[in-house]
Parts: C-alpha cells; sequence; structure tokens
C-alpha cells in the first residue's frame, strides 16, 4: 500500500466529502471487469481488499483504489489470425477481400479472439487528505492519473480540484540545486539526474548512480542544459525523484519506518492502518516542506 510515485493535485476548499459521502459517490462507478467483448474496465473497489468499504479512513485521511482489468489481445494476434481468414475467404470467392471486407474481418477475428484472451488486473490508489487538501494518485504516468481523474468526476459529478503550480518551476530550482551542490532545507541530492537542451531536438544527458557534485554537470548547466529529473532525499527518511513536471517518482520509504508499523500492529488490519498513518504523517511533511523550497503555490 505504499505509494511509489505522487501525480500532485489540490482540493478546492469547497471539498465537502465525508468518508460515507464518498463512498456512496463511488457505488455509482463500482467495478464490474470486462465484459466478452470489452479491452478495458475500469471501477472503484474496496482498496483493503474484498470484503471492505470502498473508502479506507483513518481520522480524515482517505484511500480509495481504481480497479483496472485489461484484455491482452495484441493487434498483431488479431492480423495473425485474420490473415488467415481472408485467404480462406479470397480462395472461395476467386479474388482478395475489400478495404471495407477486410475491416469487417478484422473486427469479427477480434470479438471472437476478446473472450479467450488474458487478462491483466491492477489497482490505483489514492490518497485525500481533506486536511491539508491534497489528492494524491499513486501513478507513474500522468496519463494513468488522468483515469483516475475521469472515473472520480463521473461518480462525483464534479472535481473539486486544481493542478498545483509554484512559484520556483521545478526545473528552475533543481538545475540551482545542481549548480550549487546541495539541495536547500531538509533535502539532500542524490546520484540520479537528466540534464536536457532546450534545443528543438532536445539533447540529454543521464546520469545514474553516478557523483552530481562535479564539474562535469556544471558544465552542462553552464552550456544551457536544465534539469529535468533529479533524485532527492529527504530528512533521511524518504527518497524519490522530482519532475519538471513536479511529479514525485520512485519513492521509497527507510525501512526503520515500516519495521515500526510492524511492531505496533497485531494483525493484518492493524498493519494496514498503521501503513497508511504513517505513510500519510511522511507524506505530508515531504510536500510542505517541497513547497516550501519551491517558493510557496503559485496562481
Amino acid at each position: 500500500m505504499w505509494f511509489r510515485n505522487l501525480q500532485i493535485f489540490r482540493l478546492t476548499p469547497d471539498w465537502a466529502y465525508s468518508t460515507d459521502a464518498l463512498a456512496a459517490a463511488l457505488q455509482r462507478g463500482i467495478f464490474q471487469g470486462c465484459g466478452a467483448s470489452d479491452r478495458q474496465a475500469l471501477g472503484w473497489v474496496p482498496p483493503r481488499g474484498e470484503d471492505g468499504d470502498l473508502v479506507f479512513g483513518v481520522g480524515r485521511q482517505q484511500l480509495i483504489a481504481l480497479g483496472i482489468e485489461q484484455k491482452l489481445l495484441p493487434m498483431s494476434v488479431v492480423r495473425q489470425y485474420a490473415a488467415a481468414k481472408l485467404e480462406q475467404i479470397a480462395a472461395a470467392q476467386g479474388y482478395k477481400a475489400g478495404r471495407k471486407q477486410t475491416r469487417e474481418v478484422v473486427d469479427q477475428v477480434e470479438a471472437e479472439l476478446l473472450p479467450r484472451a488474458f487478462v491483466k488486473r491492477g489497482l490505483t490508489y489514492v490518497w485525500i487528505d481533506p486536511v491539508n487538501r491534497w489528492l494524491l494518485v499513486d501513478a507513474s504516468s500522468s496519463a494513468r492519473a488522468d483515469e483516475v481523474m475521469e472515473q472520480l468526476k463521473l461518480s462525483l459529478g464534479e472535481l473539486p480540484l486544481t493542478l498545483v503550480k509554484t512559484q520556483i518551476a521545478p526545473a528552475t530550482a533543481m538545475t540551482q540545486w545542481l549548480a550549487a551542490g546541495h539541495a536547500p532545507g531538509s533535502f539532500s541530492i542524490d546520484r540520479d539526474c537528466e540534464l536536457q537542451a532546450a534545443a528543438e531536438e532536445r539533447p540529454a544527458v543521464r546520469y545514474v548512480r553516478h557523483n552530481l557534485d562535479s564539474d562535469e554537470v556544471r558544465n552542462h548547466i553552464a552550456g544551457g542544459k536544465t534539469a529535468t529529473r533529479l533524485a532527492l532525499t529527504w530528512n533521511d527518511r524518504v527518497s524519490f525523484v522530482l519532475t519538471e513536471q513536479l511529479q514525485v517518482k520512485k519513492l521509497a520509504f527507510l525501512d526503520i519506518l515500516k519495521e515500526d508499523a510492524e511492531r505496533q500492529s497485531e494483525n493484518a488490519d492493524d498493519l494496514f492502518a498503521a501503513n497508511f498513518t504513517l505513510m500519510c504523517g511522511e507524506l505530508s511533511q515531504l510536500l510542505a516542506h517541497l513547497l516550501d523550497v519551491l517558493g510557496g503555490e503559485g496562481e
């Protein structure tokens, strides 16, 4: 349940969903699974497991989960089966199928194969913090976060959210930190980064497990490259990669945090609640400090 990524959204002041009200709203988009002819299905599932509630709450902190089911049917397989069928049709009618007939055969073959396709299932967790007005999606891509937002809007009928903007652009701040050789406040620079030029071809340099406090890195910056990704550690407790879009990726929490949760828990339910509570506490502080070193929120 520990998040590995953060797509960051700000709840507007008029967010007024209690745990019960949110659960009732999510019932409108509960997960149903793929039908025979569906390639993908999305819907809300209990984050704690099949027997749990649609919203897991500790205090005013809320956790929800979007279930995702996808049929694994590559179009190359569809075209292979369709090609064999089109050969049979051509032999029977004495000439090759036209464009329209070919499209109809491809669609027919896809419809026949979909019910037999392997199914891939996954969960995307969403943490809602009405106290600090955060909505955070555990997704590595903005496309997956957009799917979550779309489903949430369908269930709520509205989407009282805004994107977070900072006074200092993340790319500008990360570049300044690399040039100085250190990050401000409770943050420290790790060993991974990506530098990219503003030229049309966007040439980039990536460093992995590399000392970033070096003349080589500073020469790239002096030559016009800016940081688009930078690995950081906060307070010696949480490591992550910050991107130019203010996305947090590759979150890793200090093992002692998880060990503390295990020591405080007597069963699986207690452990889940303890993990969620600890994660909320750590990330709330991290985000507050991150906004602070980026100059606060902008308009």
